[in-house]
């Protein structure tokens, strides 16, 4: 898996300048057209992380490669990516029409009533694709055109409207696809299976084969959050149906799935970086769990 790619790296490879105050304290925001950042030449999108939040409207047919799913596209779509899931995209079209903006956390963290990982389209997990149909599709190209027009206008207060509008395609999202996942948890059941979830998602993904998965059972977990083993076991249990190894295993195969499909890696590499000490016991896990082996999966 490739480096983070940073936002330096983006402006380098899309456009080879560098915008000024890339850096500043109330977080980078742009906005693109998408015909405009088209190169029939370009290198393959990489799968890897990126250090910045992207928002994109997407027209015409792609496959998203998004942590361990493949989803596919066909027609209009609004996508959320962030910072913590690699994706890379596979973009079919010959006609380009589509807009996106990125953004640094902290351009919308004053905004928001929870952290932007508590919101359903950037939580562990989470499916990013929101299908639109001709109305919404009408309706989130124009705020992507006011986001154009207003960022190159000499208003005074624009990085103002352009935070509401960013925050108002993420609530348009959510009015498509309403969620369960609300802001506040209920009880301290859901409140410790929130953190651990964080703790184990930390962990990931896996960028380098030096890399190495640490907090691998229940105790691990368990002596993290300063709570007995049994404890946290009944709390995720009772908040997910599932054990606490369970949730493990499955975030180990996940990211099995992904090392096998989008890095040149061997077996051992992946099964080190996973956290096994030979990979024979990575092996049999892996077939155990998706009854194929590593090597079976990587060429399907």
């Amino acid at each position: 898996m490739a480096h983070t790619e940073t936002l330096e790296d983006f402006y380098k490879e899309k456009f080879n300048w560098m915008p000024e105050k890339l850096g500043q304290e109330m977080g980078h925001f742009n906005v693109f057209r998408t015909e405009d950042c088209y190169k029939p030449d370009a290198k393959p999108v990489l799968y890897t992380r990126r250090d910045f939040y992207k928002v994109s409207l997407f027209r015409g047919k792609g496959v998203v490669h998004y942590a361990d799913k493949s989803i596919e596209m066909d027609g209009s779509a609004l996508v959320f990516f962030n910072p913590n899931v690699p994706y890379t995209f596979e973009n079919m079209n010959t006609e380009h029409s589509g807009r996106f903006c990125i953004y640094k956390d902290s351009f919308l963290t004053e905004m928001l009533r929870a952290s932007i990982l508590e919101l359903p389209m950037f939580a562990p997990g989470a499916n990013p694709v929101y299908v639109l149909n001709q109305e919404q599709d009408a309706y989130v190209f124009a705020l992507f055109e006011k986001m154009l027009a207003e960022l190159n206008s000499d208003y005074k207060f624009k990085y103002d409207l352009l935070r509401n509008y960013v925050t108002e395609l993420i609530h348009y999202a959510m009015k498509i696809q309403p969620s369960d996942r609300l802001y506040q948890h209920p009880d301290a059941n859901s409140r410790i299976t929130a953190v651990f979830t964080e703790l184990l998602e930390r962990q990931f993904p896996i960028e380098v084969p030096s890399q190495r998965f640490e907090l691998r059972s229940a105790k691990d977990f368990a002596d993290q959050l300063s709570v007995h083993v049994n404890h946290l076991n009944r709390a995720i249990r009772h908040t997910t149906g599932k054990t606490t190894t369970e949730h493990i295993m499955d975030r180990l195969v996940s990211e099995a799935k992904a090392l096998l499909r989008h890095t040149n890696w061997n077996v051992s590499e992946i099964s080190y970086c996973l956290g096994f000490e030979e990979p024979a016991h990575f092996n049999n896990f892996f077939k155990k769990q998706t009854a194929v082996t590593p090597s079976a999966f990587r060429i399907v």
